[in-house]
């Protein structure tokens, strides 16, 4: 019984590690982070030159590989006989989760994004890359808000 409880728990704190390392920030044109609100932004009008869907990679954190390992080893580890094939199964069953963990950590830090070119009101040419959840045509009137460091598209 005390196993089973140990293999829970274990269980347990390497998923919530796991679904942790999964939250990223975003780079949606309409999020702001409350650090980005009330500061001033400067505002250029354009037009939109060219759309380019792309993927935007937000990295890595190796918590779904460490995750995946520990519950892989874990798993096979308890339910396998004893002695040396409980720990041949472990490492095994941890290699085989910490690739299934890095696969699910990599397709989740992956997300659709668009590259936007506008050309501005002065004829300056600006290419911007931000999520894709909203929706940009060749042609748009569009607001470019820039604080210094980050710039987004809008409408």
């Amino acid at each position: 019984m005390k196993k089973i409880w140990m293999t829970a728990m274990v269980t347990s704190v390497a998923a919530v590690a796991l679904l942790g390392g999964c939250a990223t920030q975003s780079n949606s044109g309409s999020v702001y982070r409350s650090s980005q609100t009330q500061n001033e932004q400067s505002v250029r009008m354009g037009y939109v030159e060219s759309v380019r869907e792309v993927t935007i990679d937000k990295g890595q954190t190796g918590v779904g590989t460490a995750a995946g390992a520990a519950l892989g080893g874990i798993a096979a580890g308890s339910n396998i006989g004893q002695g040396n094939g409980a720990i041949a199964a472990g490492i095994v069953g941890a290699v085989a989760g910490g690739i299934l963990g890095q696969t699910i950590e990599k397709r989740n830090s992956q997300q659709r994004g668009l590259e936007i070119t506008v050309k501005l009101d002065n004829g300056d040419m600006k290419a911007i890359t931000q999520d894709a959840d909203e929706i940009f045509r060749v042609g748009d009137r569009v607001r470019l808000l820039s604080n210094g460091r980050t710039t987004r598209v809008t409408h």
